[in-house]
């Protein structure tokens, strides 16, 4: 997609993943991670930002955005843990600063807690990271996906757009949502949808959640303070569970920082990367 091209590709476990980097190479290196419906498209302007002074990495998980989808792949957390591990080898990153939003938290914890994955600071925005998480109709679709799937396409588009819709406080400008909503269409991308919120399970963040309390980088928790989706409170959880943790609540935004309050979220960003050791 031209307004946002992602022009690299690295064949992972999961499938064939989309990825690109933006500022000039031996500067720190940033990576970005998004969550789910979303793609690294929530990032953009972050992104553009960050590479003043960092090189920034984005990527789809498999299964989002430009990335590859296919019957039967695993989409799942354990799946995108092991990818993202994977990708920080291919390109080379040791200990780079790493900011995450939503199941990206979950993705970027698994790696530094399961897979050994290395970072010099952390981020993380409105992460999935604490039970209990999944919203009543992402537990609706997770059960019956079989049937969500055989959705008429205007009833999937209408559906999708009104989910994406509501992860922001202020609402989403009318092309953004377009933009966000488009890989879900279509026979390949309507399965797919469906097929991440099934393979949502919370086992995998039960397997991590007790062991915050070993991360000893720094580490900011950021939150809107208006999320729908996951209460604020879980950020003041979330930091009370790793040391030193720093929380950072962002006034007016929904569940969709990035595009609520791209601006101060941005500032906190910048504000907290160049401050690791």
């Amino acid at each position: 997609m031209s307004d946002w091209p992602l022009t690299k590709t690295y064949r992972s476990t999961s499938g064939d993943v989309r990825w690109d980097h933006l500022g000039e190479a031996g500067q720190d290196p940033v990576v970005l991670c998004h969550g789910t419906p979303f793609s690294s498209y929530v990032w953009r302007s972050v992104a553009r930002s960050l590479a003043r002074r960092h090189q920034v990495f984005v990527w789809d998980m498999p299964g989002y955005g430009a990335s590859q989808m296919y019957a039967g792949q695993d989409v799942s957390l354990a799946a995108q843990g092991r990818v993202f591990t994977e990708l920080l080898a291919h390109w080379g990153l040791a200990e780079p600063l790493v900011v995450a939003h939503d199941f990206g938290g979950a993705v970027s914890l698994r790696a530094h807690l399961l897979h050994g994955a290395r970072y010099r600071a952390l981020a993380v925005v409105d992460p999935v990271a604490l039970a209990p998480w999944g919203s009543p109709f992402f537990r609706l679709v997770g059960g019956h996906s079989e049937v969500f799937e055989q959705l008429p396409p205007a009833l999937h588009r209408a559906l999708v757009r009104e989910y994406i819709g509501s992860a922001s406080s202020p609402g989403l400008h009318p092309a953004v949502l377009d933009r966000l909503a488009q890989p879900w269409l279509g026979d390949v991308g309507q399965a797919a949808f469906y097929r991440q919120i099934a393979q949502a399970d919370q086992r995998y963040t039960d397997e991590i959640q007790d062991r915050y309390g070993e991360i000893g980088i720094p580490t900011l928790v950021c939150w809107g303070q208006e999320d729908s989706w996951i209460p604020p409170a879980k950020g003041h959880e979330l930091a009370a569970r790793i040391p030193g943790a720093r929380l950072e609540p962002i006034a007016g935004a929904g569940h969709l920082v990035q595009e609520d309050a791209s601006a101060e979220l941005t500032a906190v960003l910048i504000d907290f990367l160049p401050s690791t050791p």
